[in-house]
Order: structure tokens, then sequence, then C-alpha cells
């Protein structure tokens, strides 16, 4: 047996040395268990191996990563926390160390691996979860005496987006979404505040809407962007760390831990990224089939809030202002509605997508 627990932990460190994904074809053979203290351990790398689970390991953090299918779980040895596709979820025991191999709770298992990868599909008379997209805030760029962009017409960008938001916020409250806008009439409001309306509100996905203006006229189309990974994530993560709660139990270990709480942040703001790529790419994708508009893409910006919001975050530059074309379009109401519904559609496929993964 400990022949056998010195290989594992080799094929671990060799794994976690190189940030290479561990993953093998599912066995259904008895897993060894391990007793600390009076509790029972499983060895991480063989309960991903078991399961099919990627599985990577930065040794110098002590941080896990387990990916399948659309879920993700962030640990970290030492720590009772768990972040479960963006949530942080509490077990009872830490993760550990044992016999130079990494091994979480028993109960991990079962609470959290079990849960997630069932081995089969719930059947049609199980009940479908709900989505866990519950409040989106929509923010109208601009306002008050701070117009945008302004094209050759006259219009104005913070006519545009105001209108759209609105039509925005009443589809996605018809599908049962509740909305915040951080504007609903034509005032000023500066981008701090728009960050504090936002994460205050305890929203699930934030949506800020732009018309976009270049030197070049005959450049149009839309573009999508979440917060660039060049932004200094650990800064972020430090600052939400000593001003945002996380609604721990007073109990965790990580609760009065300034240093964990800011790994768990720097997590969450990972997991946010991850997931603001893919609500970028679902709108450009449904913007694409229901506009005859150029598709720019899915891009990175340090945009102020982008980097302050605390979830999933983008920001849509419906067009150009400064194309004649696509100026005369945005002037129309009609396209304006359009345009909505084309973002409705891209924020629905997201949520569906992440309903279905909830199942499975």
């Amino acid at each position: 047996m400990k022949i056998k627990n010195w290989i594992v932990g080799l094929i671990f460190t060799f794994c976690a040395l190189n940030f290479i994904g561990c993953a093998t074809v599912p066995t259904r053979e008895a897993l060894p268990t391990y007793n600390i203290n009076g509790t029972t351990y499983l060895s991480l790398v063989s309960l991903c191996n078991q399961k099919g689970i990627a599985l990577e390991y930065d040794t110098f953090t002590r941080t896990a990563a387990l990916t399948k299918d659309t879920h993700k779980i962030n640990l970290m040895v030492g720590d009772t926390l768990v972040l479960v596709d963006g949530q942080a979820t509490q077990i009872k025991h830490p993760v550990d160390i044992y016999q130079g191999m990494v091994v979480v709770p028993y109960r991990f298992k079962e609470q959290i691996l079990d849960t997630l990868f069932k081995e089969r599909y719930p059947s049609e008379e199980t009940i479908i979860p709900l989505s866990r997209i519950k409040k989106i805030v929509i923010d109208p760029g601009h306002g008050g005496n701070d117009p945008g962009t302004i094209g050759r017409s006259g219009l104005r960008e913070k006519d545009v987006n105001l209108d759209i938001a609105k039509r925005l916020s009443s589809l996605l409250k018809a599908y049962g979404v509740q909305v915040v806008m951080t504007r609903s009439t034509d005032r000023y409001i500066a981008l701090s505040s728009r960050v504090d309306i936002t994460n205050n509100s305890k929203a699930d996905l934030f949506l800020s809407l732009h018309a976009n203006a270049n030197r070049v006229r005959s450049l149009n189309g839309l573009e999508v962007y979440y917060v660039s990974t060049r932004v200094d994530d650990a800064s972020r993560a430090l600052s939400a760390a000593k001003n945002a709660p996380l609604d721990l139990d007073s109990s965790s270990f990580a609760s009065n831990s300034l240093n964990l709480k800011a790994t768990l942040w720097d997590l969450i703001y990972t997991y946010n990224r991850a997931e603001a790529i893919e609500l970028s790419s679902a709108i450009c994708r449904t913007m694409g089939r229901n506009l005859d508009i150029r598709i720019l893409g899915v891009k990175d910006a340090r945009f102020y809030v982008l980097k302050g919001a605390r979830m999933p975050a983008v920001l849509i530059e419906v067009g150009f202002l400064s194309n004649h074309n696509e100026e005369r379009l945005l002037k129309n109401a009609y396209y304006r509605q359009q345009v909505a519904e084309a973002i409705f559609q891209g924020v629905k496929s997201y949520i569906k997508e992440r309903t279905l993964a909830m199942r499975k």
C-alpha cells in the first residue's frame, strides 16, 4: 500500500509541476481511504481518475481546479471553503496533504462530486432545477451632461444606450429575471457609482450598453468586451477581501483570514472572466444570426465597470455612430428593438446552457 501511495503521489507531483490536467477513463474499483484525526479522506488524484475529472494543481499556491463538462470546482489545501461553479460552499473538514498526496474528506465526494457528476441523467419526471441567473444589472452608458459619442446627424449615444436598455429590461422581466438599471432616466452616473450599484445589487450578471465611434468612418460592426487578463486580479481580490462580504460561516477557517479571502476572491474573478467570455460569445452568436450587422467579435478590455464588477460582466458596443449607415439604423426605433431582442436571445441562450449544465 505504501508503494502504491508513493506512486500515486509521484504522478500527482508530476502533473502539478507541469500544470497538466490529469484525467483517465473512470474506474469503478474501490478507492483507498486514509484516516486523519478520525476523519476519512480520499486521494484527490484517485477520485478524479475514477470520475473522469480533469485536475490541475498549483504547488505554489496549493490550489486545485477540477473540471468536467461545464462544471468547475476550485479548492485550496488547508481550507474548508470550496468554490463550486462560482458559488462558495462549506465542507466540514479541510482539504489536506497526506503522505505527499492532496486528500479530500469523504464528505467532499458525497456532498459535491456525487451531486454534480451523477452517472445517469435525471428522468423526465425529475424537477428541473431553476437557473442560478435570477438578477441582471443593465448599465446604459453615459447620461446627463455626458452624451457619449454623437453621430453626424446629432444622434447621442446616451439616448441610444438608454432606449435599448429599457427594451432589454422589459424582455428580461417577461422572462422572469429581475433587472436593476444603473440609470433609468437621462442623468449622469459616475463610473464608481455604477460599480457600487452593481455590486450592492448582488446580481448574477452585468451588461453595459454602449455605442462606438472611430475616426475611420467606414469602420462598422458590433463587439462585446470582457475584463482583460492584463488586469491585476491579485489587487482586485485583495481589495474585495477587505471590503466585500463573502457571507462565510463565522466558524470557517477563512472567515477571519484576509489572505484566504483574497485567494477565494481571486478564484471568483477567474471564474467570472470565464463566464463573461461564454456570455459574450453567446451574445455575438445571436446578434450575428438575428441582425444584418458585422460581428467584430469578443474582445478583452480594462474598462472601469468591467474591472469593478464582482460578477460575470460584459460591455456591448451595439454599433458605430461614426458610421453613417449604423447611425441611421440606430436612429430607428424598430432596429433598436431588434438589437435588444438579439442581446436578450444571447443572454437567454447563456442561461439555458447553464440550466442544462445543472441537470447533469
